[in-house]
């Protein structure tokens, strides 16, 4: 009953004319950065931050959902169409589903990514629905020492999958921290590392930090590093499943889903390994596995729902404890500190109308996404073709006017382009920019934290695992310090003993 109470409260705020339609652009958005290869949601959320400003949270938030989650549906045209995902999460589609396009089945396969990604979507978010308000509850039991344990695990989890070594990592996080420290001194008013400039007596911006780091890197990328791409010449074919086709999609659909929103929930690239699970989990089951990578149509469903189920789940550790499960979520963590909200255990009870609001407009917009998906496929398929040359410059002239716009400073200007090298040295470098930014925005809070849980200890740092649930936090963010140094271990070991041979 309760669950139908706050479930009611989210439809009656998602149903609101304005969250109605920012969900429709987050979602039309999504699925066109989807299309596109090499802009992705990550490089347009960046670019959209200083736009949410203007907007409620609530609003906010269901917009840049749209565009996340979006992004998994427009993804897996051009994995099917040109066999080059949108996204890395639509890599495994592209086995089966450009085979499937080059014997002209190319609108069968759209269609069972479409729906897949559809039913996926939507038991995925009861999930959330269900799940989250427990772990809202931990809330009465959390103090300045267990937001500080949180902080500090939330940070180290970036570590999981930046996909760098594990002291490029640590040194990433530990600049974020140096940046997030610049300005005034909340608790003494000191001036603190402002080289006299007052431009930096507030700290340095969110939104030109993301965007350069983001924005400006994919840019940098892709002049550096160009890809041909290889389109299907072939008719795209009918829309309509047969009954062969739904008995072998069905199945795969549902355990795709199961798989994704288990992964989901993990910090540490679940996203991107949940399609590769269920590729392998189908491929396995299937009673002729040499059909796979010719055109199999469970090969697109599986994946396809694994990879929507996850996109949803990862709200979970987001909404409920503060964690990014990957770099898009540590961006929106960041999309709501900068409206005065700081995601975690408080969430549920402090701001009903965002979490369940945000949850209904998942039904919503998974709803708007098959319709656009499916009878403007066509349309889709032909933007699909558009060189991404042709996008650069908008995205550099969108960059530099969010930035400029957040304060109407050109010193903001300035340090986006300074941020966008950094992030260019730091790829160059296999250093990802995630655990960066994410020690950034958390970087003021966590030292907050740290001084009130002081203040309350007398100074002793013993308040830290004294207490269990702190302890505990704290304790798996070792074990996530620990991981990728045991497994570089692993590694020398492996190629020591291979040398050896």
């Amino acid at each position: 009953m309760e669950l139908i109470d706050h479930l009611m409260l989210g439809f009656g705020t998602a149903l609101g004319w304005k969250n109605l339609v920012f969900c429709f652009v987050g979602a039309l958005l999504g699925t066109l950065i989807g299309v596109l290869p090499g802009v992705g949601p990550l490089v347009t959320i960046a670019m959209l931050l200083p736009f949410t400003y203007t907007l409620g949270p609530t609003t906010a938030m269901i917009m840049l959902a749209g565009i996340f989650y979006g992004a998994q549906y427009g993804g897996s045209t051009t994995a099917i169409l040109m066999r080059m995902p949108g996204e890395a999460t639509s890599i495994m589609t592209s086995l089966d589903g450009y085979q499937m396009a080059r014997q002209g089945k190319g609108g069968t396969a759209l269609a069972v990514a479409a729906i897949g990604s559809f039913i996926a979507g939507t038991l995925a978010t009861l999930v959330i629905a269900v799940l989250g308000p427990s772990l809202g509850r931990l809330a009465i039991a959390f103090g300045p020492p267990e937001y500080f344990a949180l902080m500090v695990l939330g940070i180290l989890s970036c570590l999981l999958f930046t996909g760098s070594s594990p002291v490029n990592g640590v040194a990433a996080i530990l600049l974020g921290i140096g940046l997030a420290v610049i300005g005034v001194d909340q608790t003494t008013g000191a001036l603190r590392y402002t080289f006299g400039l007052p431009e930096l007596t507030d700290g340095i911006g969110f939104v030109p930090l993301a965007i350069g780091m983001f924005g400006l890197l994919e840019v940098a990328k892709t002049l550096t590093d160009p890809e041909p791409m290889e389109p299907v010449t072939e008719e795209i074919g009918g829309l309509v499943l047969n009954q062969e086709e739904w008995k072998r999609s069905l199945p795969a659909i549902l355990r795709g889903t199961v798989i994704g929103t288990v992964l989901g929930v993990l910090p540490g690239g679940g996203l991107i390994t949940s399609p590769f699970a269920s590729y392998i989990v189908e491929k396995k089951l299937a009673r002729d596995p040499s059909r796979f990578g010719r055109g199999a149509i469970e090969g697109v469903a599986g994946p396809e729902s694994a990879n929507n189920a996850a996109a949803q789940t990862s709200f979970i550790p987001l909404l409920s404890l503060g964690i990014p499960s990957n770099a898009v979520m540590a961006l929106m963590i960041g999309a709501l500190m900068v409206q005065g909200i700081t995601p975690g255990p408080t969430t549920f009870s402090s701001k009903p109308d965002l979490f369940w609001g945000l949850i209904a407009s998942m039904w919503i917009g998974n709803l708007m996404l098959v319709i656009l998906n499916l009878p403007l496929v066509g349309m889709w398929a032909k933007l699909a073709r558009m060189p991404y040359r042709w996008l650069l410059p908008i995205i550099v002239l969108c960059s530099a006017v969010g930035a400029y716009s957040v304060s109407n400073a050109t010193f903001d200007v300035y340090a986006t382009a300074v941020f966008g090298v950094l992030g260019y040295l730091l790829w160059k470098i296999r250093c990802d920019a995630t655990p960066l930014v994410m020690a950034y925005v958390l970087g003021g809070p966590l030292e907050q934290n740290l001084r009130a849980s002081l203040s309350i200890a007398g100074g002793s740092p013993t308040v830290f695992v004294s207490r269990p649930i702190s302890a505990v936090l704290l304790g798996l963010a070792v074990l996530l310090l620990l991981a990728p140094m045991f497994k570089l271990l692993v590694r020398k070991r492996d190629s020591a003993s291979q040398a050896h041979v």
